[in-house]
């Protein structure tokens, strides 16, 4: 009887799973389908699977910032195939561009929003304009500290491509280091942060700085803008992050008088003046607190049109407009669009790595140009995300630190985990290669095509496992020879435009975090959709895991005294 009793509710399950995946694949097939139509048909196509109440409620999970909330759309995920992994993980992305129709929180496309965003665009554009001992400050911890550094170094560039002076530079705590690596409990420490933001802009007489933190709490970041404050005749602070600002960290900061929600309510009183907020919320993640995905994505969606906005009124000798900044906005919502049309082929790449990391292989990303940043990026958060080994995925860059350009160049002597050049590769990885690794290849049709060729003829000596995501351009056929080597190729076309290396940026994340997590919910490391197996290495994630141990509804002090214990007798410092 228990048998059959099983039998039939596994098979009601598999029926659930096949019929939300129908839905789904119709409202991502295609790569101009209506957004707003499709977020309604999901949240009606997920009704069984989801609680009757949204994440959108104040009912639902109402102790929880909504950075920190469980999604309703993937609370079984971990039962999930990989087409419907990677299905679950569009219709979440798909939350970023909701509007704010009917709900009580602010959206990407927000009035208040964008009008913020216009503002620091205004603000980014009088520097450039005038440069001259200026500097524009992006700062952040863990992900949002190595998008910082990717947005500085991309737009540096494209300053140099113009024979103009830098203004850019980035904040990561931690340091360099922490551009590969987990270096968690810095971002406990406000004077640290302050610190290194006086060192860094010593001399320059108008600074704006831009603070990340998705969940409005990392004290790193909190004692930067508080400094800012302090110093209005030099700085202007930008907070950007993902919660209300009646969300934000309550907690005080180590060796600090003050709390992150008071930092913010300083800025507030001088909002549209001297400080500047930019915090729509983009809903939950998909795997609860992962703020690497949505978060990261989001982050980079905002800053790079805000930027890119800029640079486009001061070098064609205009102004920065309400449209231009949607336009930048739209743009990147097709990139969600264009992405995603691809699911099957993302669900490919997601299905193989996952196979891999379930036999003890390894997943190795080989990337050329920018792209390089995006996968070393992707790797490096897996490590603490779930408790990863640095060798299960790994990311290579064709130009190793000379094309990262990082302000403390070479850290390849501290280790083989910061080895990141294809070099290092060939002569660390490739003699062991087999059949149980995964290769994926990404480049774009900018990139020399030939040398991406002669790599997959090295790997594929070694292994049949060789995948390739490649971006190029409308009647390109520069990767033909390279997908006959390939055992699954993804090729993603784009028309032609000045933002395209940024776009291809951004599906570039969209496709690897699929990967990297999916992956993982394949290996078991994800329980409904939450973690558990992360590190608790610093305050945030000290409250994630009481978070976590929280599922079933056990009582906080219990989930308190339980993880302190833990960490005690792991001699650890909450």
């Amino acid at each position: 009887m228990f048998s059959v009793a099983v039998c039939v509710r596994a098979e009601r399950e598999r029926e659930q799973e096949r019929q939300t995946d129908r839905h789904l694949k119709h409202w991502t097939n295609s790569s101009s389908f209506d957004l707003q139509h499709s977020l309604t048909m999901a949240k009606r196509d997920f009704s069984e699977i989801s609680d009757t109440c949204s994440w959108e409620s104040p009912d639902y999970e109402p102790w929880f910032p909504v950075s920190e909330k469980s999604n309703p759309l993937t609370r079984d995920i971990d039962k999930a195939s990989p087409n419907h992994i990677v299905r679950l993980l569009a219709a979440c992305d798909a939350q970023m561009f909701q509007t704010d129709t009917g709900t009580i929180y602010q959206r990407l496309f927000s009035d208040s929003v964008v009008r913020t965003m216009l503002e620091v665009a205004r603000t980014v554009e009088q520097i450039l304009r005038d440069p001259e001992d200026s500097l524009i400050v992006l700062s952040g911890c863990g992900t949002s500290g190595r998008l910082a550094f990717l947005i500085a170094s991309r737009f540096n560039r494209s300053l140099r491509d113009r024979q103009q002076t830098t203004v850019y530079s980035y904040i990561i705590a931690g340091g360099d280091r922490a551009l590969l690596t987990s270096q968690e409990a810095s971002e406990d420490d406000p004077k640290l942060g302050i610190l290194t933001l006086e060192k860094l802009c010593e001399g320059k007489r108008h600074v704006l700085f831009i603070g990340i933190s998705c969940g409005l709490s990392a004290p790193f970041v909190a004692g930067q803008l508080d400094f800012c404050l302090k110093h209005p005749d030099i700085y202007t602070p930008v907070l950007v992050g993902f919660n209300p600002v009646t969300q934000a960290r309550e907690e005080t900061m180590p060796g600090y008088s003050l709390t992150f929600r008071e930092v913010v309510q300083r800025m507030e009183e001088q909002r549209g003046q001297r400080a500047f907020i930019i915090n729509p919320a983009v809903g939950p993640e998909a795997i609860s607190g992962s703020s690497r995905m949505k978060g990261g994505s989001a982050t980079k969606i905002l800053l790079e049109s805000v930027l890119a906005a800029a640079h486009t009124a001061a070098f064609t000798n205009t102004h920065v407009t309400r449209r231009v900044l949607l336009d930048m906005m739209r743009g990147y919502e097709r990139v969600y669009s264009v992405t995603y049309s691809h699911s099957d082929q993302i669900a490919t790449l997601l299905q193989t790595a996952g196979l891999s990391l379930q036999c003890g292989g390894r997943v190795c990303y080989l990337s050329w140009g920018s792209l390089g940043l995006v996968g070393l990026i992707d790797a490096s958060e897996c490590i603490p995300t779930f408790g990863a080994d640095y060798e299960d995925i790994r990311g290579f860059t064709s130009g190793g630190y000379q094309d990262m350009d990082n302000i403390e160049g070479d850290l390849t002597s501290l280790g083989s985990q910061f080895c990141v050049a294809h070099e290092d590769f060939v002569s660390l990885v490739l003699p062991t290669l087999s059949d149980r690794d995964t290769v994926l290849l990404l480049y774009t049709c900018h990139d020399d095509v030939g040398e991406v060729e002669k790599m997959a003829h090295r790997v594929r000596e070694k292994t049949s496992n060789l995948h390739s995501l490649y971006h190029g351009l409308e009647g390109d056929s520069a990767a033909d020879s390279i997908a006959l080597l390939c055992s699954s190729v993804l090729n993603i076309t784009w028309p032609s435009s000045s933002t395209v290396h940024m776009q291809w940026e951004l599906s570039s994340k969209l496709v690897l975090n699929a990967v990297s997590t999916g992956s993982h919910v394949l290996k078991g490391k994800i329980y409904r959709n939450h973690m558990v197996d992360l590190q608790v290495t610093n305050s945030k994630l000290y409250h994630r895991a009481i978070h976590i141990l929280q599922v079933h509804r056990s009582p906080t002090a219990n989930c308190t005294t339980g993880l302190y214990t833990y960490c005690r007798s792991c001699q650890m410092s909450p």
